[in-house]
C-alpha cells in the first residue's frame, strides 16, 4: 500500500489521531510532551502514531496535510493543527468539546 493511503487510512479510521515524536507516555519532545498533556486533559482515548518509529509517515504526512511540523492532531478526518494551535484551543476551552464530540461519534460509529 503507498504511503498517502496508509496515512489517508489511519486519519480516517481514528476520529483522535495524534502523529507525535514518541509515545503518549515517552514523548520524545517538548512539543510532543505539551500536545499530549492537553489531549490527556480532555479525558478521550486517542490514537497515535510515533513518526520516530515510522520514517515513511515522518516524511510524507508534511505533504498530506499541508503542515511541515510534528506533533500534528488530527480530529475526525481533519487536521487541527500543532502544539501551539493545540495548547491555545486547551487554555481557551475550545480543545475539549472537539474532542468529546469526536470521541462520542466514535463511539456510535
Amino acid at each position: 500500500m503507498d504511503i498517502m493511503d496508509t496515512i489517508k487510512e489511519q486519519v480516517e479510521n481514528n476520529s483522535i489521531l495524534l502523529y507525535m515524536k514518541g509515545s503518549p507516555n515517552q514523548p520524545q519532545c517538548g512539543f510532543s510532551a505539551r500536545t499530549v498533556q492537553a489531549l490527556m486533559a480532555c479525558g478521550e482515548r486517542f490514537a497515535y502514531v510515533d513518526v520516530l518509529s515510522n520514517p515513511d509517515v515522518r516524511a510524507n504526512l508534511p505533504k498530506y496535510g499541508n503542515w511541515p511540523t510534528f506533533p500534528q492532531l488530527w480530529v475526525n478526518g481533519e487536521l487541527v493543527g500543532g502544539c501551539d494551535i493545540v495548547t491555545e484551543m486547551a487554555e481557551s476551552g475550545e480543545l475539549q468539546p472537539l474532542i468529546k464530540e469526536a470521541a462520542a461519534s466514535q463511539a456510535t460509529a
